[in-house]
């Protein structure tokens, strides 16, 4: 799974960095977003997929797979 951004698309709600501070932060300069890592862990996919859903802007794209689900 790969996260990417479109700064151009970005309206700095921080909802982004709210849900997944691991993979994006906001440009001192300009409170765009960026990322911290392009490629998903497991684990980070529904934060980052909410941050996705979440963005105002639509600035967030994943792409790939999502991981297999453990347990119920």
């Amino acid at each position: 799974m790969q996260v990417s951004v479109d700064r151009d698309r970005c309206c700095s709600s921080g909802m982004c960095v709210t849900n997944a501070p691991a993979v994006f932060e906001q440009d001192d300069r300009d409170s765009l977003v960026r990322l911290r890592q392009t490629v998903l862990l497991p684990e980070q996919f529904d934060d980052v997929l909410l941050a996705s859903e979440l963005c105002p802007g639509r600035a967030i794209t994943v792409t790939g797979d999502e991981p297999a689900r453990t347990g119920v």
